[in-house]
């Protein structure tokens, strides 16, 4: 793995442990200005979010939310690449849960580009 897509990829794991942990602070340092964020929802095209607070602030309201639980299915980074494959989780209900994944960029170090989409 090339050093680029090693830092990627120590990125891409500390922004999903946020989630995991519920931790939205874990997320400030993570976060680069002039970030776009293009939510799963509402279908078709999912809400768009730029600037670092704006994708700030979004991330952190999910990060914070108790009743939502992320589980990681995979990880991979190649360049300034991340991909995030992961299964959300509301209740204990077999059907309250999707499946979807996160496509990243990462530039110096910071999260400048989230795309998500989701199985339907």
């Amino acid at each position: 793995m090339t050093p680029e897509s090693q830092s990627t990829r120590e990125i891409m794991e500390r922004f999903n442990s946020a989630f995991g942990k519920h931790r939205p602070q874990d997320l400030d340092d993570l976060i680069g200005e002039g970030c776009v964020l293009e939510n799963t929802a509402p279908a078709p095209d999912g809400a768009r979010y730029e600037g670092r607070d704006a994708c700030l602030t979004f991330w952190k309201g999910l990060a914070s939310s108790t009743n939502l639980i992320f589980e990681n299915e995979e990880i991979f980074a190649m360049g300034d690449r991340g991909i995030l494959r992961w299964e959300l989780r509301w209740s204990e209900h077999e059907g309250d849960r999707v499946r979807g994944v996160n496509i990243m960029r990462v530039r110096d170090g910071k999260i400048v580009e989230g795309m998500g989409y989701v199985k339907a």
